[in-house]
C-alpha cells in the first residue's frame, strides 16, 4: 500500500485548495456520455495528486489519474465533495478497491441531494427574487443582475463547503450528507419560493399591463386564482391531457375570433 502523503497538519495549503476549487468550476468541461464527470473530477484533483510518491508522471500518480478519470456522475456543484474525499483517500494511501467502491457509492446521494437543493429549490427561488424586483419597479437589468449575483453566491458557497467537508472527512463524509440544512433545505427554500410566487403574480401583472389597466389586471388575477383553485381540486383525479385539451381549444377559438 502506498505511503500516506497527507499533510501532518491535516489541511492542504490554501493555494492548493484554491486551485482545486477553481478547477472544479470547469468540472463539466469534458463531460461526455462515457465518463460523465470523471475527467473533470480528475482534472480538479490533479494538482494535489502530484504529491504522490514519484511526483507528476510517477506510477502512483498515473494510477490515481486513471482511476479518477473513470465514470462518475453527480450534481456538478456537490461533486467537489467527491473531489475532496477522493483526494484525501488517494493521498492517505487507501487501497484502490476501497476508493473505487466509495467512488461508486457517492454518485447517487450527491446527484439526488444536489438536484433537490439546487435545480428544484435554489434556482427557482433566485428567479422569483429577480421577478419580484422587476415587479416592484426595478429595471430588467436589475432583475437579471440580482438573479445572477444571488444564484452564484449560493452555488459557489455550496462548492466551497463541499470541498472543505470532503478534504476534512475523507471516506467518512456520509454524516455530512445527512446535515439538517442539506436534507430540509429544499423544503425551506420551497416554502419561501411559494410565498414569493404568490407575491409576484399581482406585481408582475400590474407591471405588465400598466396602472391604466387595473381592471384587466384584476380580471387576470381572478382567472388565475380560479384556475389555481380548480387545479387543487382536481389534483390526482384528472390526467394532464384532459385539462390541457379544453384549454388548448379555448386558446384556438380566442386566436381565431380576435
Amino acid at each position: 500500500m502506498p505511503t500516506s502523503v497527507w499533510p501532518a497538519s491535516g489541511v492542504l495549503p490554501w493555494h492548493l485548495r484554491a486551485t482545486i476549487l477553481l478547477r472544479s468550476l470547469a468540472i463539466q468541461g469534458s463531460w461526455n456520455y462515457e465518463t460523465m464527470l470523471g475527467n473533470g473530477v480528475a482534472f480538479a484533483m490533479e494538482p494535489a495528486l502530484r504529491r504522490l510518491p514519484g511526483g507528476r508522471g510517477g506510477e502512483a500518480y498515473r494510477a490515481a489519474m486513471a482511476r479518477q478519470c473513470r465514470y462518475f456522475n453527480a450534481h456538478p456543484y456537490l461533486a467537489t465533495l467527491a473531489v475532496g474525499a477522493l483526494l484525501r483517500a488517494e493521498l492517505n494511501g487507501d487501497s484502490p478497491e476501497r476508493i473505487e467502491r466509495f467512488r461508486s457509492a457517492l454518485c447517487g446521494p450527491l446527484g439526488s441531494c444536489g438536484d433537490r437543493l439546487v435545480w428544484a429549490a435554489w434556482l427557482p427561488l433566485c428567479a422569483l427574487i429577480g421577478l419580484v424586483i422587476w415587479g416592484l419597479g426595478g429595471s430588467p437589468l436589475a432583475a437579471v443582475g440580482s438573479f445572477v449575483v444571488i444564484y452564484n453566491i449560493g452555488h459557489v458557497a455550496l462548492r466551497i463547503w463541499a470541498l472543505n467537508v470532503g478534504l476534512r472527512d475523507g471516506l467518512r463524509v456520509a454524516g455530512a450528507l445527512g446535515a439538517p440544512w442539506l436534507r430540509r433545505g429544499p423544503d425551506w427554500l420551497g416554502r419561501v419560493g411559494a410565498v414569493l410566487a404568490g407575491a409576484i403574480l399581482p406585481l408582475a401583472t400590474l407591471r405588465a399591463v400598466g396602472p391604466s389597466h387595473v381592471g384587466v389586471a384584476a380580471a387576470v388575477l381572478l382567472v388565475g386564482a380560479l384556475a389555481g383553485g380548480l387545479l387543487v381540486r382536481v389534483q390526482g383525479r384528472w390526467e394532464g391531457w384532459r385539462l390541457a385539451l379544453p384549454l388548448l381549444l379555448l386558446l384556438v377559438l380566442f386566436s381565431v375570433t380576435v
